[in-house]
């Protein structure tokens, strides 16, 4: 089979394309044909050497593919599925056989592998931060893959919504999702920005970027306002402030999460945003514009030819 190797860590030109042996389940798993595979940014941080974990190599990357089961309880059948950190990249995956979701008729199976990282992050975050009609939320990274989604949840619930990206793009989008007022975080007067919006303080901030932004952005919550920390694109992961209240990820069944982003999704009340649909061979170039923060939404990689 096909699939992106990383032999060596360092820039997106690691990743090559290579022939393989095409992966073989033993018992408890199940072989899955690739219609597509999602890429996120930690994936290109582990590229890079730099990420949360190391990986030994070489290896193949993805956490998350959709396609048809060739093996197992659910042979012929449209799936999503966890891969437990590698193996995405490529047209053949082997997955744990309980980790399978049927993918609903009216979902392509590129919207399905966009949610199930990120539906099933978003729908935990937001139930966890449980923003409520007329409260202020602020979404970092507005235009990434979590982001448009908990713009999304938080504007079904009825909250007031400021969506804070780097680019007129993706804070376009923010504001065609619902987002009443938007930043650019790149602009060092983007606090004041939302101070000058909200003097009485955010109620709840969605940090999935750390660093100086996430520290910018916890000063900007009330007194019990709620901080759902979740990311570290931008440096480390932001540390509660004792004024604050810190809003945990819940222990719900990630599985569980990631079905009912898809039901939503089916039903068409959550819409994934992909930015980049490429085939497999350009794996390399979607990890460049992820890192260079020119995408708007999610990255998926096709490695069917027809």
């Amino acid at each position: 089979m096909r699939a992106i190797v990383l032999s060596a860590y360092g820039g997106p030109e690691r990743l090559v394309e290579q022939e393989v042996p095409d992966p073989v389940p033993v018992t408890g798993e199940a072989l899955v044909e690739v219609a597509a595979a999602g890429v996120t940014f930690v994936e290109t941080q582990v590229r890079a050497g730099r990420g949360p974990r190391r990986v030994e190599l070489p290896a193949i990357l993805g956490n998350g593919v959709a396609g048809v089961a060739r093996t197992g309880d659910l042979a012929g059948r449209r799936v999503v599925t966890t891969l437990g950190g590698l193996g995405g990249y490529a047209e053949l995956a082997v997955a744990p056989a309980g980790q399978l979701i049927p993918v609903p008729d009216a979902l392509p199976d590129a919207e399905a592998v966009a949610l199930l990282a990120d539906g099933r992050t978003a729908m935990g975050l937001s139930g966890a931060a449980a923003p409520r009609a007329g409260e202020w939320v602020l979404v970092e990274a507005a235009g990434g893959g979590v982001g448009s989604l908990l713009v999304q949840l938080a504007v079904a619930a009825g909250a007031r919504v400021i969506g804070a990206a780097s680019s007129p793009g993706k804070r376009a989008l923010a504001e065609e999702l619902g987002a009443e007022l938007t930043v650019d975080y790149t602009d060092p007067d983007w606090p004041e920005q939302v101070r000058a919006a909200v003097p009485d303080g955010l109620d709840v901030v969605f940090d999935g970027v750390g660093g100086e932004i996430g520290a910018a952005a916890q000063a900007l919550l009330r007194d019990g306002g709620r901080l759902s920390a979740y990311g570290m694109a931008g440096g480390p992961v932001t540390a509660p402030d004792p004024r604050v209240t810190a809003v945990a990820f819940p222990s719900t069944d990630l599985r569980e999460l990631a079905g009912r982003a898809l039901e939503e999704a089916a039903a068409g009340r959550l819409r994934p945003v992909i930015g980049q649909r490429l085939p497999l061979a350009r794996a390399a170039e979607a990890h460049a514009a992820m890192e260079a923060r020119t995408v708007t939404g999610k990255t998926v990689l096709l490695p069917r030819r027809d």
